[in-house]
């Protein structure tokens, strides 16, 4: 078998198609792959002689390495969000006060809120009862007559 030889400018190569994959499969991943090869590629660059099996175990080595330094660094260093119901719609309405359009019978009624009807859930009532909502269910509201 003849002597194989990877150039600097394959990783790079390399580098490039793993941070368009990161575009089309976003979660990090080829991203920190695509570091390892850009690192391997500069290593390559000043040091030609290293051998195709050494940079290959370099670089996979580096890549686990990355990986795993930035998921204990995402962990170590989450943020608290300022609105951490953003995305929870029907949880931001906890603890709300509405008063019910149409009467709760077998425990079940509907509300409408922010031009939104919802299903409730809760104590047997006539429409227009005041409720508060105490909990979510999915996506009925939980409620509870105030008296």
């Amino acid at each position: 078998m003849e002597n194989f030889d990877i150039e600097f400018w394959y990783w790079w190569v390399f580098a490039v198609v793993l941070m368009i994959l990161e575009l089309f499969a976003p979660g990090t991943f080829f991203l920190w792959m695509g570091v390892a090869a850009i690192v391997i590629g500069a290593v390559v660059g000043l040091i030609p002689s290293l051998s195709w099996e050494i940079q290959i175990l370099c670089f996979s080595v580096f890549s686990v390495v990355s990986v795993v330094a930035w998921r204990i660094h995402l962990k170590k260093n989450t943020e608290e969000s300022d609105q951490p119901l953003l995305n929870q719609r029907s949880a931001q309405y906890i603890g709300r006060v509405l008063t019910l359009d149409a009467p709760i019978s077998d425990g079940y009624g509907k509300t409408s809120i922010d031009h939104s009807l919802w299903k409730v859930r809760g104590p047997d009532c006539p429409a227009r009862t005041r409720v508060r909502v105490v909990s979510v269910d999915g996506v009925v509201l939980i409620v509870e007559t105030i008296d």
